[in-house]
Parts: C-alpha cells; sequence; structure tokens
C-alpha cells in the first residue's frame, strides 16, 4: 500500500483540490529546474537519502542555520513542497504569484500559533508536503540546542497522522552566514533521514507527553543527520579523525 493511500490522501483528487493549475504546474517545474541548476552550480549541492522520501504527505523538518534552507530543501526533491510565509507577502501580486506558484501559502502576521498550525493541517489533509523548521527561525552553532526544538512539526503530524522527515543540512551556514547578504560558492549537503511515524490517536487526541516525545526523537535525529551533514559539507572532522 502507498503513503497516499495509506494516511487517506493524495493521488490525483488531492492534486486537484491542491488548487495549483496546469499552468502552474508546468512553471513550477520551469522554475524549479532553473533554481536547481543555479542551486547545483554555486552551492554544488549534494543530497543523500531521498530515497526515505514517502509517497504521500509528510512533514520535511530541517536544521536551520541559514536563509538559503529554504531553497535547499525545497530542491532536495523534485515534488512541490509547500512552505508558510508572512500574510503581507502576498501583497505584492507578482511575488505572491510567484510564491504560490513555488508552494508557498500565506498565514497572517500576527496571529494565533495554532492558525497558522490550522493551516499547516489543511496543506497535508490535501496530500502535499509541507516544510516546517522545527527551530522555528534561524539558529546559530554547531548542534542544535533541545530548547530550541519545537513543538510545531510534532503537534502538526500527530493531529493530521502524518510522519515527519528530518534533515541535516551541512554548509549552508558557511554560504551565507547570519548578516551576510551575498552567498559564497560553498559546498552543501543536505541529508535526509528516515521518516518518523507519529503515535496513534487515543480516543481521537493526542496527548501532550506523546507531542513531547516525538519532539524528542526528532531532536535527537536531526542532531545525528546534522552532524553527519556537517562532516559531509567540511564544517568539522569526521568523528574519530
Amino acid at each position: 500500500m502507498s503513503d497516499a493511500n495509506r494516511y487517506g490522501r493524495g493521488g490525483d483528487d488531492a492534486k486537484t483540490r491542491s488548487g495549483q493549475t496546469l499552468v502552474g504546474r508546468l512553471l513550477y517545474r520551469v522554475l524549479w529546474f532553473g533554481f536547481y541548476a543555479a542551486v547545483k552550480l554555486l552551492f554544488r549541492m549534494k543530497v543523500e537519502g531521498r530515497e526515505n522520501l514517502p509517497e504521500g504527505p509528510f512533514i520535511l523538518s530541517a536544521v536551520h542555520r541559514s536563509f538559503i534552507d529554504t531553497p535547499i530543501v525545497g530542491m532536495s526533491t523534485n515534488r512541490r513542497l509547500r512552505f508558510m510565509g508572512k500574510e503581507n507577502l502576498w501583497h505584492s501580486k507578482p511575488l505572491g504569484a510567484f510564491l504560490s506558484v513555488m508552494g508557498g501559502f500565506p498565514v497572517e502576521r500576527g496571529s494565533a500559533d495554532r492558525t497558522a498550525l490550522r493551516a499547516a493541517e489543511d496543506v497535508l489533509a490535501l496530500g502535499e508536503p509541507l516544510v516546517m523548521f522545527p527551530e522555528g527561525t534561524r539558529q546559530e552553532g554547531p548542534r542544535l540546542n533541545r530548547e530550541q526544538v519545537l513543538d510545531g512539526p510534532s503537534f502538526v503530524a500527530c493531529r493530521s497522522g502524518v510522519p515527519i522527515v528530518p534533515v541535516g543540512i551541512g554548509g549552508s551556514s558557511r554560504a551565507l552566514p547570519l548578516g551576510a547578504k551575498i552567498p559564497r560558492p560553498i559546498k552543501v549537503f543536505v541529508v535526509i533521514g528516515d521518516p518518523i511515524l507519529p503515535p496513534e490517536k487515543v480516543e481521537g487526541r493526542v496527548p501532550r507527553r506523546a507531542v513531547r516525545e516525538l519532539t524528542d526523537r526528532l531532536y535527537d535525529e536531526l542532531g545525528d543527520l546534522y552532524i553527519e551533514a556537517r562532516v559531509l559539507a567540511g564544517d568539522e572532522p569526521a568523528p574519530g579523525a
């Protein structure tokens, strides 16, 4: 059984309900290949573990150390990934149209966190993969801080019944560090881990403890993948070297 069927979503019907027109899908392909060529040329990007990506809806949760992490993650698969964006970005019609084609969807700035999380659930219900950075915003450092890894992805995964796919990114913090405006041609490695399945609901509800435990597991997996990606990118020596 495919993942799309396992989660009761996905397939042609979901593509129709996603609202992306035929022209939009064709434009996305053209733009994706253009961005992929640019990212491949500039950052010599390499991706390991693409086979770990499920067929149906899932949450892609990556380490976040640079502005380029978003396009880097977007180029890790040729499926259209969905991203949250501040609603005011859609005030510009050309920018809003571009963001929508590339998978972005608006979330009202200043709205309650649960409003944004419900918007994320709606996207997954369409059978589409969603990107959620568990650290929320860009962080610094060669290791993850458990206190900075939020429950958002785990909460949505538990509510929607979809897996979380952890992703380590190495090299992006050197390619475009915090405060820098022009990226440097630094090699970037993306390492995609095994999907993490959410726990079963109990009487239709997800216990808060289960969400926290899923976040703990995501933190552990991300930590290992981040180190692996950093070693591959030359950010740090291999263990035991």
